[in-house]
C-alpha cells in the first residue's frame, strides 16, 4: 500500500539514528520500515479512537523490542538517544493522523528498551 498522508511522505524518520555513526544503517533501515508499516496500516485500517490506535503502536513496538537483538549484534542497542528518536516518530505518526493527545508511554507501552 502507499502511505497517502503528505507528513509522513515527507518526514524523515529515524534522522537522528542515520547520523550517528553508533547505529547501523541496515538495522535503522528496517526500523524506519516497521513505522511505515505502521503509517501503511493506520490508512488501511484507519483506527477510530486511541484504543484502536495503541493496538497498532504496540504491534510496532513489540516490531522494535525484537530489533534490539539485531543492534546489539552490530555492536549498537536501542539505548536512551535512540529510544528517545523512536518514541518521537511514533508520537509525529499518531499526530499526523489526527491522535495528537496520544500518550507517548502509552503509543510505545510494550517497549523493553
Amino acid at each position: 500500500m502507499t502511505i497517502t498522508e503528505q507528513r509522513i511522505t515527507e518526514h524523515e524518520f529515524l534522522r537522528g539514528l542515520y547520523a550517528d555513526g553508533y547505529y547501523p544503517d541496515a538495522v535503522v533501515d528496517r526500523g524506519r520500515d516497521v513505522l511505515l508499516a505502521l503509517c501503511a496500516r493506520i490508512e488501511a485500517e484507519r483506527p477510530a479512537d486511541l484504543t484502536a490506535l495503541y493496538a497498532l503502536t504496540h504491534e510496532a513496538t513489540r516490531a522494535f523490542n525484537r530489533l534490539e537483538a539485531d543492534f546489539e549484534a552490530a555492536g549498537s542497542e536501542i539505548e536512551t538517544v535512540a529510544r528517545e528518536a523512536i518514541a518521537e516518530d511514533f508520537w509525529f505518526i499518531a499526530s499526523a493522523y489526527g491522535f495528537a493527545g496520544a500518550d507517548v508511554e502509552e503509543l510505545i507501552a510494550p517497549r523493553e528498551w
